[in-house]
Formats: C-alpha cells, structure tokens, sequence
C-alpha cells in the first residue's frame, strides 16, 4: 500500500519534484564527468611527463570532488526540506486519517528513493555521454593526438558517484525521518493558512544601512584595485573579504526597506499595474532570506570570478608560451665558479672538475663529453655577465628608499645581468625578436615582468638615467624598459637586463654565466623526440644532462617540449577545477532561487486567486509573476556581478605576468554563456513551474 501510494503520490507532484529532478541530475552528470578522466586518459598519445600532469589533476579533482560532494549535499537537504514543507497539509490529512508518523517517513523514504533512483540512472548515462566530449576537451587543452579516439566508460567513477550520493541520500533519509517526527498536527493541518513571520524594517534605518553597506563594500572595492600594492600578504587580503561579506548582508538587510522607501515615492511606478503587488512579494521574501541571498550572491560572485580568471589565465599562458619559446633548446652554465660560494643560505663548494669545466663555453663541453653536435642546427653561445658593482639597489640608487618600501620583499642585493648588444642581436635574430643598436655611451635596459618594469621605468622616466658599469658612465638609450630576453619560459617573467656596447670593459672575471641556444637538426617529430629525450628525458633515458651532472659537470637547461607540457598542465588543471566548482556553485546557486520560488508561488496561491477576483486579467498576473521571479534572480545576480568587476581586477593583478586584462573579453564572454545557459534554464523552469501552481487556485 504505501509503495503503490508512493508511486502515486511522485506522479501526482511530478512538477514540483522537477526542479529537484533536474538538480540532482545534472549535479550526477557533472560528478561523474569530472570523476571519469583516470579512464578518459588511457586513450590520449601524451609524453610520459604530460601522463604524469594528468594524473596530478586527476587526484586533485578527487580532493575537490568530496567538496563537490558536500555542497550537493547540503543542497539535497535544502530542497528536500522546501517539498516537505509544501506537503504539510498532505501529511496532516494522513495523520487524521490514522496514519502514523513512521508511515509517512516510510512515504516520504520511497519517494526519494524513487527519485533518486531515477535521477542517479538518467544522470550516469548523461555523464556517460558527456564524458566523451570530456576526453575531446582534455585531448585540445593538452594538445595531443585524438586519432585514437574510442568510448570509454569508467567504472572507478561510475562506483565512486554511486557510493557519494548513497551516502548524501542515507543523510537526507535520516533528515526527513527526524523533520516529521518533530511536526504537530495542528501545524500541518494549517501549514498553507501560515505565512512565514516579516519582519518590516524601518524605512529610515533601512536607508541608513544601505548606505553603510555600500560604504563598506566600496572600500573594499577600493583596497582590492586602488590599493592593490598593500595586498601582499594573506593578513591584508583578509580584512577587504571580511569587508566585503558583511557588507553584501548589510546590503541584503536593508534592501527591501530601502527600495520600497524609494519606489513609494515614484507613485506614477508604484501605482502602475501589480508593481505595489510585486514590491509587496519582493520586500517580504527578501526580509527572510537575508542570509540565504547573500550566500547565492557571494557564490555567484566566486563562479563568474573563478571562470573569468581562469580562462584568462590559460588563454595569456598559452598566447605567452607560443612567443616566449622560439627555440628547441636553452643550455646554461655558471662561469668562474670559485672554490666556494653561498647558495640558498648553504655552502657550496664545488669539485675542482666543475670548476675547471666552468671557464670553458658550453659547446666545449658538449663536444668533449660525446655529443654529436649534428644533432643540433642554428647554434648560438652568448656570454652573461654581473658584477657585484651593479645590483638592483645600485640600480634604483636615490630611488631606492621609495622603491624598498613599496616592496620590502625583493632581493636588492641581486646583481644585475649585463649582455653586450652583439651578443644579444645574435640571440634575438634566433628568437626572431626585435634588435637593437647602442651608441658608445649608452645602455638599454630589456624587461618585461610587470611589476620589475614598472618600478624601472620610474627611475629611466627621469631621462639619460646614468648607471657606472664595468668603471665607466653610460645612459639610458630610452625613457622606458624595452622588450626582450635571453632565455626561455613559459611566461614573461624577465625581471631585467642591461645591454651594453661591445667597447663596455667587461672583463673575463665578470663573465657570471654561458648561455646557449638552439634548435634540434630534424624534421620529424618522432626525431625530435628522440634529441629531447637527451636533455629532458626521464630516469630510464639517455638523459646527458643528469649525465653531466652525475659526473660532476654542473649544466641546466630547458626544452620548449618540456616548457610546453609543464605550462600546458598547470592550466589545464586550474581550468579543469575552475569550471568543477564554477558550475556547481552556479547550479546550487539557481536551485536554491528556483526551490524558494516554487515554494513562496504555492504558499501566494490565494493572494493571486484575490487578484483575479479584483479584475486582473491572466496575462497581468502572469507578468507580475514574472517580475516577480526576474528581480529575485536578477538582484544577487547584479550584486554578484559588481562584486566581480573588481575582484575580477584584484586576480588579474596579482597574477601579473601570468595573466593579462587583454585575454578577459572572451574569458568573460565564455562565463556570460555559461551563466545563460544554467541560471537562464532555471529562471524560465521557475517561472513555468511557478505559473502552473498559481493556476491551481485554492
């Protein structure tokens, strides 16, 4: 009997579990998607290194995935707790009729059962499909070979979505036991006649703390952008986050108080159609929901903020890494290592071979130590020189107090790298960047790390800035830091190099290190695999770097494969973890505004069937509905967005140099279509759903 009035009773409320259906859905969808790339990985051609970064973010998610778990969780419960409450009277009628509380968690047990079930069912094979596009998606980000594309279904992540959302259901069962047994059932039998209690707020006070609040967010608005330089430290990041939470509550608090105050004395808008109807719902649902409004707004806030930021973050690493690895090859060496020196606060003393082989170019070495130099084609050694005459404190000189301040945490102490301008010509032809020319008394200082160039350009603005290299005086060539590098990296992260004139007395003993950069002499692809493996293959390779090494020569270097696979994986992964809790945040966010609406749509049954007794017509009350239903997503969502303005800012700017404002646009573009699509989809879900309870009548 109860199985059958269970079945009855899903089909009969079929609408109001829809929002719940399709949450719980896409929620086992997601999860298993994200779950299933240890299976997805087996049929993508990767390096071993790049197989290694999967693995990285595949145990990562895992990590993210019980947070994931927590929050659809919590959400279950959310939802799970409007539907009961919509059901009071229902359950009242049972008790009446002689039903015990233990049956009707019985019913209640079968019916979320069922759905969850169901749900679990339809969202695994969603997953299933949509984890194919998955492997599509991870197969472009790493730039491999999708030739061998195949189906592929996990059974690792099929068994791990089962048992986390068995666990969240075992929760929400023993929730919904534990609620009924605590209802009365004169509370039940009035449930629909109960309106959940307002608190009117003063108007006056309402206005005063809206101020307040906007007050507090715009100067955390203004620490995060305007005073961004302080924000080096958790410490101080902390304080504009607290600030910015207590002031969206404030905001929430006073909000339908302050609007009511305003639009009052707008009577032409107040008086027109059901806008003083509308005003009315919004300001008694919103004077309930503070807490629960500004939590949707603040997660809003993290998903559009999480996805700009991210997105943009892969898109500058990826236009960065395609110019700033023009080469196949960077080899480097310390010349005239001394017989002992202090490196990260530890003693070094390197062997008499090391320091022998440190006054002899990197080619020398190469060649002595079996390499065949066929291997390698457009080959070009440069020296780099310091001197201890020349570092960043000499550099900033009288503005060097001023400079320290704003950045106590830089090493002032650093030597600055010097190269002469036919040497670095040479290495620009090869990278195919631009050249320069010097006059006998002059100097070009090359940096493109943001906040390095800044600072340089403070003191260049001054014009014909004098430094004394090497005994002799020379000036600045420009009034700014000019574009350019040496070396290889991902991003562009030189924080300076002096370029001066070949006559520049730059002796041998200042000569700090050789550098060497080329291409690898082949054509193929499986040929250029095989010359990698010699400078960055693994442990079981023919690795002649770690050779070298081994063998007490000290040499470094770096691959554009290498660099490539390394930057590729990093973005990968902050991407791939990004969207995760992005679309989670956003569908616990549109559920939660959907559930409360449907709920608020059925307990206003009878304050729409007074309009309709008044004279509105349906398509007046249709509207007012949809204004209704339109502002409760629209406003945190509106709050959500200025929020992410400047936090957007805030990110950006302290991943300088990893990140550019250039690369926003179509970052934000892709998390406006994401947003739509979700929070749109559950805004006319609402809406509809809401229509068809107001239909109902009494």
């Amino acid at each position: 009997m109860l199985f059958k009035l269970s079945i009855k009773n899903m089909t009969k409320s079929i609408k109001d579990y829809s929002i719940y259906f399709l949450t719980l859905v896409l929620g086992v969808a997601i999860f298993y998607m994200f779950n299933s790339l240890d299976s997805q990985q087996a049929m993508l051609e990767v390096s071993q290194s790049t197989r290694d970064i999967i693995k990285l973010m595949i145990s990562m998610l895992g990590f993210v995935s019980v947070f994931v778990a927590v929050v659809l969780g919590l959400l279950i419960v959310y939802a799970n707790n409007f539907l009961i409450n919509r059901r009071k009277k229902e359950f009242g009628i049972y008790i009446t009729l002689g039903m015990g509380k233990r049956q009707i968690s019985k019913i209640i047990l079968l019916e979320t059962l069922f759905v969850g079930i169901i749900s679990l069912a339809v969202g695994l094979v969603i997953g299933i499909f949509a984890s194919q596009f998955m492997s599509i998606l991870v197969g472009k980000l790493f730039e491999v070979d999708m030739s061998e594309f195949y189906f592929v279904f996990s059974k690792y992540a099929c068994i791990k979505t089962c048992i986390y959302f068995a666990v969240m259901y075992l929760a929400v069962m023993v929730f919904n036991t534990m609620t009924i047994s605590r209802y009365k059932l004169i509370n039940l039998l009035n449930a629909t006649k109960k309106n959940e209690k307002v608190k009117m707020s003063n108007p006056f006070l309402a206005v005063l703390v809206f101020i307040f609040g906007s007050s507090i967010l715009g100067f955390a608005y203004w620490k995060v952008t305007g005073d961004v330089n302080s924000m080096n430290t958790a410490k101080k990041i902390l304080p504009p986050i607290i600030m910015g939470i207590a002031g969206t509550v404030l905001i929430f608090w006073s909000l339908s108080g302050f609007i009511i105050t305003v639009i009052q004395k707008m009577k032409h808008i107040y008086f027109k159609d059901t806008n003083m109807f509308v005003l009315r719902q919004i300001n008694n649902k919103i004077n309930t929901m503070v807490i629960s409004m500004s939590v949707i707004c603040l997660m809003l806030f993290m998903t559009i903020s999480i996805l700009s930021s991210s997105l943009a973050l892969r898109n500058t690493m990826q236009r960065d890494l395609i110019e700033m690895t023009p080469v196949d090859l960077n080899l480097y060496k310390t010349a005239n290592l001394p017989e002992s020196y202090i490196k990260y606060k530890k003693e070094i003393r390197p062997s008499k071979k090391q320091r022998e082989d440190s006054r002899h170019p990197i080619r020398e070495t190469l060649i002595s130590n079996g390499l065949d130099m066929n291997l390698l084609k457009d080959i070009v050694e440069i020296d780099v020189y310091a001197t201890n005459d020349l570092t960043w404190e000499t550099f900033f000189s009288d503005s060097f107090n001023e400079v320290k301040e704003e950045f106590p945490g830089l090493d002032y102490k650093t030597s600055e790298k010097i190269v002469k301008i036919s040497d670095y010509n040479k290495i620009a032809k090869l990278y195919g960047i631009k050249e320069y020319s010097l006059n006998e008394d002059e100097y070009i200082v090359l940096c493109d790390f943001a906040s390095q160039t800044k600072l340089r350009n403070k003191v260049l603005a001054k014009g014909n800035y004098p430094l004394t290299i090497a005994g002799k005086e020379y000036k600045s060539k420009y009034n700014e830091c000019k574009e350019g590098f040496i070396t290889m990296s991902t991003s562009h992260t030189n924080t300076g190099i002096i370029v001066v004139p070949d006559s520049c007395p730059l002796t041998e003993e200042m000569k700090e290190m050789y550098l060497l950069s080329a291409n690898y002499n082949t054509k193929t692809d499986e040929e250029k695999q095989e010359i990698e493996k010699l400078f960055a293959g693994n442990e079981n390779s023919s690795n002649l770097i770690k050779s070298l090494n081994d063998n007490g020569i000290e040499i470094d270097g770096m691959t554009k494969i290498s660099l490539r696979e390394a930057s590729i994986g990093v973005a990968t992964i902050v991407v791939f973890i990004a969207i995760y809790l992005g679309i989670i945040f956003l569908i616990a966010s549109s559920a939660i505004l959907a559930l409360k609406q449907l709920t608020e749509a059925n307990d206003n049954k009878q304050r729409y069937t007074i309009l309709r007794k008044i004279g509105c017509d349906e398509k007046m009350i249709n509207k007012a509905l949809f204004r209704q239903i339109g502002i409760f997503f629209g406003i945190p969502l509106i709050l959500a967005i200025i929020h992410s303005i400047f936090g957007i800012q805030f990110a950006i700017t302290i991943m300088s140099g990893l990140a550019s404002k250039d690369d926003l646009l179509p970052s934000v573009i892709w998390t406006v279509i994401i947003i739509g699509i979700i929070y749109g989809s559950y805004f006319i879900a609402t809406y509809f759903g809401g229509k068809n309870i107001i239909k109902e009548g009494d």
